[in-house]
């Protein structure tokens, strides 16, 4: 049944102000800072915004993308997030309706951009949002059979584990042979955790598609990009898992079928 585009607006606006909050998590979490209380704050100046600058989007286009205390720039970060979380809630409803399935992709899409913000910000992957999203993953799985058929064909519980198993077993091998290979480390533990995460939410099959073919290609592609223009040789993987995973809920099936058939031939 299509959705009203009356209420893909409002789906669009309360992800607006999701992506607010995803940003004080941003910020807040790798600092060990309480999320809850305390209101928010310039981090050049110090000093608390006022509430009528804290409107999603609106009140970062009014201030010029400035401080309206100390007038230094604000992180475009801000912006990007508040707008990739409505266009993400959008895109599941849209997809999905308004099912238990929606729900569940729209607090472990949430889950995933803040994760991406915080590992191209901070260069890490917190196991205060990765290790409970296992666990969500898992029980999930158990209470929605949507999600079990989503994960595997055959659906169940165990389905969701032998994913998250799969996702973190996978790209950790991957890391230790490269490691091996290029005498570094080539995959950190936090990538381990997020592709056991991701795995339990879209199971085994889909999960390697994400390690094998599109989180390469996209890292890849950056990846040269950024050696070549700017010098750097590091950069986070997870936001690459990230897009690689989006990929694969909103158009997995479509991709393994498509790939399928051109094995045929």
């Amino acid at each position: 049944m299509p959705i009203s585009p009356l209420l893909l607006s409002g789906v669009f606006l309360f992800g607006l102000m999701v992506g607010s909050f995803l940003n004080v998590c941003i910020w807040r979490i790798p600092e060990r800072e309480q999320i809850v209380t305390g209101r928010s704050h310039c981090r050049r100046c110090g000093k608390k915004i006022f509430w009528y600058d804290n409107i999603p989007l609106v009140s970062f286009a009014l201030l010029k993308g400035r401080c309206r205390q100390c007038g230094l720039p604000i992180s475009w970060g801000y912006p990007f997030t508040e707008l990739a979380a409505g266009l993400l809630l959008v895109g599941v409803v849209a997809k999905f309706g308004w099912t238990m399935l929606a729900l569940v992709y729209a607090v472990f899409l949430m889950e995933l951009l803040l994760l991406a913000m915080i590992d191209l910000r901070e260069m890490i992957l917190p196991d205060e949002i990765t290790l409970p999203g296992v666990s969500l993953g898992v029980v999930a799985s158990f209470f929605v059979p949507a999600l079990q058929e989503a994960i595997s064909p055959w659906g169940g519980l165990w389905a969701a584990v032998i994913g998250a198993l799969v996702g973190g077993g996978v790209i950790w091998l991957v890391g230790l042979l490269g490691g091996w290979l290029f005498k570094r480390e080539a995959m950190g533990f936090g990538d381990v955790k997020l592709m056991a995460m991701v795995g339990a939410f879209i199971g085994w099959p889909k999960v390697l598609l994400v390690n094998f073919i599109l989180a390469p290609l996209l890292g890849a592609a950056v990846g040269v990009v950024l050696k070549f223009r700017y010098g750097r040789d590091i950069i986070p993987y997870g936001p690459f898992l990230t897009l690689g995973t989006l990929i694969v809920v909103f158009w997995g099936n479509d991709l393994i079928r498509w790939y399928s058939g051109l094995l045929r031939f």
